[in-house]
């Protein structure tokens, strides 16, 4: 077709490098595209064909080499370029981004599944750490056909629809792109006599066991990936990953906030208004506490350390404790008369809490008979 010189035709030096030579046929293809020039469709055709003229002489070493020694007469031994379509083309463009120019294409690997599992402790196994045997099923080659889905004694037949090359070239507009082949997705054969066994999938299911570490410090939410226990991989491709999710179950007498617990405590009336020592609870044993004399309902002691070791080494977190005095019942004859009796020697010092509350009680009360308008 064309007499010019290909380099020229492709803005090209002769020393260009072959990545060299793509980018500018690249370029030049979508410049002189048919579909792109409606306006000048004819030249743009002579110009399209022209580059892709160029670019199948260059692109391929053998036929670059004889361009180089002998010019357009060396093409002419091999039969000259030119065939094929625009769709073809485009295909050469774009293959590299959509999977590759043209021929029989090579089986991608493919990363197995990954898995999830919930995994429910207890606080103190979330606090000091464990380990946990999770059951998981998952699928392995079969070993009866060895993974390949025909039954022993056949092999998979190139896939009809594809022609092996495991991918389908679809056209929309000037773009002409390549697809997974929907008939063999992606593996380029198919199974005309399935393994019994497996019913022509390749794969059986099987349990397997895992001993997994949960480190001290995890709470509700956090994660733990096991590597390669996941569902087996395509092609040679690499295991997927299991995910224990994990879930602390609620605990009758801490709660977790950070890496702090805390907890309510009852203490008597009579330890609340005299002191006095109490032993608390605490995930590594009993502590003594001192509380002092005059101890109000929702007054907090502070255990340093006696919470939780962070995930992450940034230290050890508080004990909390809440003090809650308790109003005692069930209360003699006897006791109430004596109750009763201390009760008359209490005057408004004995009690500050209520007296303030009092007063701000006539204080509101006041304000508002001053502000009634049938005053």
């Amino acid at each position: 077709m064309s007499q010019r010189d290909y380099y020229e035709i492709l803005g090209l030096a002769k020393s260009a490098s072959e990545d060299e030579i793509k980018k500018a046929y690249r370029k030049m293809a979508m410049k002189y595209h048919p579909d792109r020039n409606a306006d000048k469709k004819e030249e743009a055709e002579e110009k399209f064909k022209e580059v892709k003229e160029a670019y199948e002489a260059l692109s391929d070493p053998q036929k670059r080499q004889l361009y180089d020694q002998h010019g357009h007469a060396g093409m002419n031994t091999q039969g000259g370029g030119g065939g094929g379509g625009f769709g073809d083309v485009f295909g050469d463009v774009f293959g590299d981004i959509f999977g590759g120019r043209g021929g029989a294409q090579q089986q991608r690997a493919y990363k197995g599944e990954d898995l999830g599992h919930e995994q429910v402790i207890t606080l103190e196994e979330a606090v000091f750490g464990t380990s946990v045997r999770i059951k998981t099923s998952v699928h392995i080659d079969c070993h009866h056909c060895n993974g390949s889905g025909a039954k022993p004694g056949t092999k998979p037949v190139t896939c009809t629809t594809c022609a092996g090359h495991g991918q389908v070239r679809m056209s929309q507009g000037f773009f002409a792109v390549n697809q997974t082949c929907p008939r063999c997705h992606g593996r380029g054969t198919m199974i005309s006599d399935p393994c019994r066994e497996c019913r022509g999938s390749g794969k059986l299911p099987q349990q397997k066991v895992h001993e997994v570490k949960i480190p001290a410090g995890v709470d509700t939410g956090n994660r733990i990936r096991v590597t390669g226990a996941g569902e087996s991989g395509e092609n040679g491709g690499p295991n997927g990953d299991l995910y224990v999710q994990i879930k602390v179950r609620k605990h009758s007498i801490f709660e977790r906030i950070d890496n702090n617990l805390t907890c309510n405590v009852p203490i008597s009336f009579s330890t609340a208004a005299l002191g006095g020592e109490i032993e608390v609870p605490t995930l590594d044993g009993r502590v003594s506490l001192k509380v002092p004399t005059e101890t109000q309902t929702g007054k907090t002691f502070r255990l340093r350390g006696k919470g939780i070791k962070s995930i992450r080494g940034e230290g050890v977190g508080d004990l909390l404790c809440k003090v809650v005095v308790e109003t005692p019942v069930g209360l003699s004859k006897e006791q109430r008369e004596l109750l009763a009796k201390f009760a008359e020697t209490l005057g408004e010092k004995h009690i500050p809490q209520q007296r303030g509350w009092l007063k701000g009680v006539k204080s509101f009360i006041d304000s508002l008979v001053d502000t009634d308008p049938k005053k």
